[in-house]
């Protein structure tokens, strides 16, 4: 039985999965709202008192860098150690992974409903490969190829500096830089990078906020709302802040293929992509992803997809846990 574990600043799962005989197979699964918590061994504690399965191996995908079994939180005030909770659960050892990681490793569990191709691309069979991951924040990743298989590695990719590309985007990097000093590509291609991206817009008038969206900005999630006027087409503001979000995050997918030479493709995950797939079929994306002047024909080459199932770090954290052991 393998305690795994999607650790986000927004909200915590945790399972258990069989990992006995055949496709790992969930036995329990919650899930916690992060911010409720004082840390991830509170929120353990809490499945486990309901839990009655006996755990033989734990393995978290947590959103943050990963230093020597221990994980300083950066979108939550936690610190989580590997040591701490092997103890809690009376195991030899607990894995922590970046939240990315584990959602590299998750890919090797999906299936073909659980995927979207946005280019088919024409992949090669022993080449590296790219994830990145717009959600609360941005997480990016990597896999190499050891000659017999795809391995995934951790990044902090997110957190360097965005690139602005034109005018607009230009104008864009100074609002920010003002706002913030460093601006990194987190900023613009997350959750809060929409809101970041739409209130630029509106604050050098580049269109008009209706007073209702503001009203929906003001009470609830900013990001949904900006996201769900726009995909319905009814505020040109929040097209415009979509729009743009798109093109960059394209531009970013394209930055991490070129870094990661990933002629065996290039995934999406996280929460955005899935949500805004429609705009994503769109040209600009794509356009976006190949447009690297003399490496274009390079880029045209890599497959580009988009993850549909929102527990692939989840499974991919069992997967991990399951491969360590056999």
């Amino acid at each position: 039985m393998i305690l795994a574990g999607d650790i986000g600043g927004t909200s915590t799962r945790l399972a258990v999965f069989d990992g006995a005989s055949g496709p790992l197979a969930v036995r329990a699964e919650e899930r916690y709202a992060s911010a409720s918590y004082a840390g991830l061994s509170e929120i353990v504690r809490a499945f486990t008192a309901t839990s009655a399965f006996p755990i033989d191996a734990a393995c978290f995908g947590i959103a943050g860098p990963v230093r020597d079994g221990r994980v300083e939180t950066p979108n939550l005030p936690w610190v989580i150690e590997a040591d701490a909770l092997a103890a809690q659960l009376r195991l030899p050892r607990v894995t922590l992974l970046n939240d990315l990681e584990a959602n590299a490793w998750g890919v090797f569990t999906l299936g073909g409903a659980d995927v979207a191709t946005l280019a088919a691309g024409h992949p090669t069979a022993d080449g590296n490969a790219a994830i990145l991951s717009a959600g609360t924040g941005l997480g990016e990743a990597g896999y190499f190829w050891d000659g017999r298989r795809l391995r995934p590695f951790a990044s902090e990719g997110g957190h360097a500096s965005f690139a602005p590309s034109d005018e607009l985007t230009i104008e864009l990097y100074r609002w920010l830089h003002a706002r913030h000093g460093h601006v990194s590509w987190e900023r613009v291609l997350s959750g809060p990078g929409l809101v970041n991206i739409f209130n630029f817009l509106r604050d050098t008038r580049r269109g008009e906020e209706p007073s209702w969206l503001a009203g929906e900005i003001e009470s609830g999630d900013p990001a949904a709302a900006i996201s769900k006027a726009a995909l319905a087409e009814t505020s040109g503001l929040a097209v415009h802040a979509l729009d743009l979000l798109v093109t960059l995050y394209g531009a970013e997918a394209g930055n991490l293929a070129l870094k990661m030479k990933a002629t065996q493709g290039v995934w999406l995950g996280g929460g955005i992509a899935p949500k805004i797939l429609p705009r994503l079929k769109r040209p600009g994306f794509l356009e976006a992803f190949h447009d690297k002047g003399r490496f274009r024909a390079f880029l045209e080459a890599v497959p580009v997809r988009v993850i549909l199932n929102d527990k692939t770090a989840l499974r991919g954290a069992a997967y991990h846990a399951h491969e360590a052991r056999s």
